[in-house]
């Protein structure tokens, strides 16, 4: 019986646990909060234990109206049976209350390690993986993870419970005991072949909320876009989609454990049949007392729910492991990106050397083979290319954001995997083309790269750029706030923040991604100032879209398919006339009226004329 629907096949990093692996994994969770669970496991076996003499109580007054009590024991009685009423509810209360702190502590444990795991995650993954999928991971599953939990708890009251009653039952009248017990079987094997039904919606209820958070996320995110093109309705047409494929699944899980229970019911029905029928038979003919009878009948209540709920547990444990089985799943991906060592790195020259280098993002895609470069420390490298050239590649590379296939990448003569990598992040400065910034003010951001930073370094740094004139244009100043990923400044000004927070962390690396955003003339003056203050003295891959920056650099490197075909200075490239001429003329000439080519680079590139 299968709900395999599109788009809800599991992830490539998803494994199947066995219910055994997941229990162990769960209780260990559990193990650094064992003071309050043996206080829990205490509390539910006294409550078990009032909730058990309850209709003890109740059957022994029975029978001793049966022979005139006097006024003095009715009174007893019926004080015993609101004690123990008043004990059962204090017992309840203090059970819930420990209950929901060791749940909170262990959820909140799990969702650290689940949030822990996100973070160590390669960037191959979120390539890979929706992280809409991977959110719902982190919040959902590990939210239904304190549900089976505090099932877990509940059996443990239930099955304590059911074992006091069965041996009372054992020691009032074996025959009504047996009777009792007969219909047991048949409601645990009922109970468990909705086992693999359970688990099976339930990981698909668990993957179509993934695909509906996925989604949003994506929709949020690309709101602007969405309204630009006038694809609101395409949008919503879209997650309808998703929320029907939501809605017909939720409606199949609700379906197979809405049926259970009626199910079992009847079953238990059945049995309570069976009890009252003989054992009134056994009343009348004196066999069994009165008292005694009321209180089969009355077990039947206290012990039928409880088999029932714990002979359905099963199927309702399967929402509790498949939430907990995603999110560890996701704890447990292999990452891609291995280092072989943790050497400390203390201070870096820069130097960077890809020897014999061989990468593919998949086994289908060869980006870089055999490729060599070498990198002085303190070189400013301007890497240009059409797009899928390799540029963005090797950036990702020197930032160890992927796995290499083969050769060697050496960073000031060690191979690269053999550093600690935030040790060795440290001393990299990275700034993508369109800079991320966080919910915050514009020193937050700025301080981003280094937390401990005064207020009066950051402003000493900030100012540094273009003399502080950006500054005066926010309307706080450094405190100015940025808005949801910087939203709420220009772009050219995120790209002045990106740049001071990456001049703040003082890196012996720069790999630059420069932004092709159009700003205006005094923005774009004082972006080129600050990456001159970037690049001075530091080694720079930078992956190049604005002529001025090409021009500076020590050597420009041309790339094509993951191959050198040409490098140099400005001038000696334009000589040659070969394919940097050509990007030159179609795209940098006219990008700037303070760079157009002398006359003597016009004659002597043909490309150029055309």
């Amino acid at each position: 019986m299968g709900f395999i629907m599109d788009g809800l096949d599991a992830e490539a990093y998803d494994r199947s646990y066995s219910d055994g692996e997941l229990v162990r994994r769960i209780l260990a969770y559990f193990k650094p909060h064992w003071p309050i669970m043996v206080f829990v496991a205490g509390v539910i076996l006294a409550n078990s234990l009032v909730d058990a003499l309850l209709p003890l109580l109740i059957s022994r007054g029975i029978d001793a109206l049966g022979d005139e009590p006097s006024f003095g024991d009715t009174g007893w009685l019926l004080v015993a049976i609101l004690l123990s009423g008043v004990f059962s509810w204090v017992f309840n209360f203090f059970n819930r209350w420990f209950t929901a702190r060791a749940v909170g502590d262990v959820v909140l444990n799990l969702r650290e390690d689940a949030f822990d795991a996100v973070l160590a995650r390669d960037m191959s993954f979120y390539d890979e993986f929706s992280s809409g999928k991977v959110v719902s991971r982190v919040t959902s599953d590990t939210q239904e993870f304190a549900t089976v939990v505090t099932l877990t708890l509940n059996l443990i009251s239930q099955v304590l419970l059911v074992l006091l009653l069965v041996s009372l039952m054992f020691y009032i009248n074996l025959r009504l005991a047996l009777l009792t017990l007969t219909i047991t079987p048949v409601i645990i094997f009922t109970a468990l072949a909705f086992r693999r039904v359970a688990r099976q919606t339930t990981q698909q209820a668990r993957r179509v909320l993934a695909e509906v958070n996925a989604t949003v996320q994506e929709t949020i995110a690309g709101i602007t876009i969405a309204k630009n093109f006038r694809q609101e309705q395409t949008v919503y047409n879209e997650f309808e989609r998703v929320n029907a494929q939501s809605y017909r699944i939720n409606l199949r899980q609700g379906y197979v454990f809405s049926g259970i229970f009626p199910v079992l019911g009847t079953v238990a029905g059945i049995g309570a049949v069976m009890v009252v029928y003989f054992g009134g038979q056994s009343t009348l003919a004196g066999l069994v007392s009165p008292g005694d009878w009321y209180l089969f009948v009355q077990a039947i209540d206290y012990f039928w729910f409880p088999l029932t709920s714990i002979a359905s547990f099963w199927s309702q444990f399967q929402l509790g492991l498949s939430a907990s089985e995603r999110v560890f799943a996701l704890v447990d991906a292999e990452p891609r990106v291995v280092q072989i060592d943790d050497q400390p790195v203390s201070q870096l020259k820069g130097r960077i050397e890809f020897k014999q280098f061989d990468f593919s993002y998949t086994e289908q895609e060869t980006v870089l083979q055999d490729f060599n470069l070498t990198i002085e420390a303190g070189e400013t490298v301007a890497l240009v290319g059409h797009t899928g050239a390799g540029k963005s590649s090797l950036g990702k590379l020197v930032a160890r954001f992927y796995e290499f296939q083969g050769g060697q990448l050496l960073i000031d003569g060690q191979d690269i995997r053999c550093f600690s990598l935030p040790a060795y992040r440290r001393h990299l400065g990275i700034v993508p083309q369109i800079p991320f910034l966080f919910t915050g003010t514009v020193a937050d951001n700025i301080r981003y790269a280094k937390p401990d930073a005064s207020d009066e370094e950051i402003e000493r740094i900030a100012r540094e750029i273009g003399g502080g004139e950006w500054l005066e244009a926010l309307p706080l100043g450094l405190q100015t706030a940025v808005g949801e990923e910087g939203r709420g400044i220009s772009m050219g000004q995120r790209q002045l923040v990106a740049l001071a927070r990456v001049l703040l962390e003082d890196p012996a690396i720069i790999i630059l991604d420069e932004a092709t955003a159009s700003v205006d003339p005094l923005t774009e003056a004082q972006i080129q100032e600050g990456l001159d203050l970037v690049l001075r003295h530091r080694t720079a891959m930078v992956i190049a879209h604005r002529l001025s920056t090409i021009k500076a650099a020590d050597r420009i490197i041309v790339l094509e398919r993951g191959r050198i075909i040409e490098e140099g200075s400005h001038d000696k490239l334009m000589l040659q006339g070969g394919h940097y001429a050509e990007l030159y003329n179609t795209y940098f000439r006219h990008q700037s009226p303070y760079f157009e080519p002398s006359a003597e680079q016009e004659r002597s590139s043909p490309a150029l004329l055309t």
